[in-house]
Parts: C-alpha cells; structure tokens; sequence
C-alpha cells in the first residue's frame, strides 16, 4: 500500500487541503506530529483507525510503524504540520521508506510563513521594494547550518527573511541581522499563525526581540524581516498594467 505525507497546514484545521482531507479520510493508518497536528483533523479519519502520535518517537520507531501498516495491506497518512516540503524531517523518512520499497507520495499543505504572512495581511514580494523570499533559519542546538547559510551572508542579499525555529533566539536574529538591513527595517513575529491563540507582533529590529520576550514567544513561530513588512511607496506590478496588455496583442 501507500505512505501519504500529508501536508495539515499551519494550524487552523480547515487549512488542510481538499486533497489532504480526501486522502486522511481514506487511510487506514494515521501517523501524526503530536500537538502539531490540530486535533480537529484526526475526526477526519475513519472511525476505524489506528492513530499513532509521533510525538515521542524516533526515527527508526516511526519508520517501523510506516513499514507495519504498509505490509499489514493498509494506506498510512503520515501528517505534517505545514507543508512537507520545508523543514518537515520528510527527507529521511522517505529515504528509510526507498530503502524498505515502500511506494509513498506527497500532499502539499499551507506552510507557516504563507499563514503568517496572511495575518499580517501583507504580500511578501513588493514590485521595485523586494522579489526575494528566504526562509531559513538558525543552527543553535539544531543540525549545523550548511557552509554560506548563516545569517550573516543571507542578511546581505536584503531580502525579506523568513525564519524558522528561531523565536527563542530572536536576539542573535536581531543582532546579526541589525548590520545588514539596520535597526529601523520592518520585523514581524508570528506565533501560532492561524489559530485561536495567535500572537502577532509588529515591530522594526529594534524593539521586536523585546517584544517577542515580553511576549513570551519561544516557539510555534516565524520571524520575518525585510523592507516589504512595511511597503507603502512601490509601483504597480507590471501584471495588470496597460502597457502589458499592448506588447501581448502586438
């Protein structure tokens, strides 16, 4: 049968793709990341089910679940918060799941930066003020940054930086980002995009690691910053202009 890494989105249940839903609704199995996972979705199993919480597993324990229920002749949601694609730990599982042929496919979801970026009610690429987006994020007590990944040499590209796993650090952030984009650059911390419990915080680079502190935020948040937080003065983006519509009919 097949593994479905499953994509459930920031937070909110009904951000989960109708494909997501669909594919939930019609596996046996259902493997999912602890309190990540809204747990509104799992009624979305079938009553059935054999849920399993990830949550204190390791990989090999996970993989082994992955594996069981695939020889025992049953689909296995394995569902993700946010998207897969973006610091999701999917990359091994799928190379343990090659390693065991065992066939699996992937199911896109809404990613945190995307849900975050919502509640500020702002687009992320500003015509003429920013088209670049990064998201990274830092190394601390995680795996170790790849060599010309570390904020430093990201900072000088100006680019509106989205950062993962860094709430609780927001201070180094801060400091190391201040030189490239100076202290006045818009910043913006959202924590639990997307649910109830939200938190979001508006700041520039000097005042939002306090906010973020007095907030209490640590984690189950993105940091962003760049010029287009804030962007009010920019050109209308070549897609809609007249000028556009005349070089197509030519």
């Amino acid at each position: 049968m097949t593994v479905y890494f499953i994509g459930a989105g920031p937070g909110a249940a009904d951000l989960i793709t109708v494909r997501g839903a669909r594919t939930l609704a019609a596996c046996g199995v259902c493997l999912y990341a602890g309190s990540l996972v809204p747990r509104e979705l799992l009624a979305e199993c079938p009553p059935d089910a054999r849920l399993v919480d990830t949550a204190r597993l390791d990989l090999d324990a996970i993989t082994a679940e992955l594996v069981r229920a695939h020889e025992a002749g049953h689909d296995v949601a394995r569902l993700h918060s946010g998207d897969p694609s973006v610091f999701s730990a999917v990359a091994e599982q799928m190379r343990r799941l090659d390693a065991a042929g065992v066939p699996y496919e992937v199911v896109p979801g809404v990613p945190a930066f995307a849900a975050a970026a919502a509640s500020l009610k702002r687009e992320l690429t500003v015509p003429t003020v920013g088209q670049t987006v990064i998201l990274t994020r830092i190394a601390e007590q995680a795996t170790a940054m790849p060599e010309g990944e570390d904020l430093a040499t990201l900072g000088r590209s100006g680019a509106l930086l989205v950062l993962h796993l860094a709430a609780r650090y927001v201070d180094r952030v801060v400091a190391e980002l201040t030189p490239h984009y100076g202290a006045d650059c818009p910043a913006a911390v959202v924590a639990m995009a997307s649910r109830p419990d939200e938190v979001v915080l508006r700041g520039t680079l000097a005042d939002i690691a306090a906010a973020t502190k007095e907030a209490g935020i640590t984690r189950t948040a993105v940091i962003l910053v760049g010029r287009t937080l804030a962007a009010t003065q920019f050109r209308d983006s070549h897609l809609y202009s007249p000028e556009r519509d005349r070089h197509t009919c030519a």
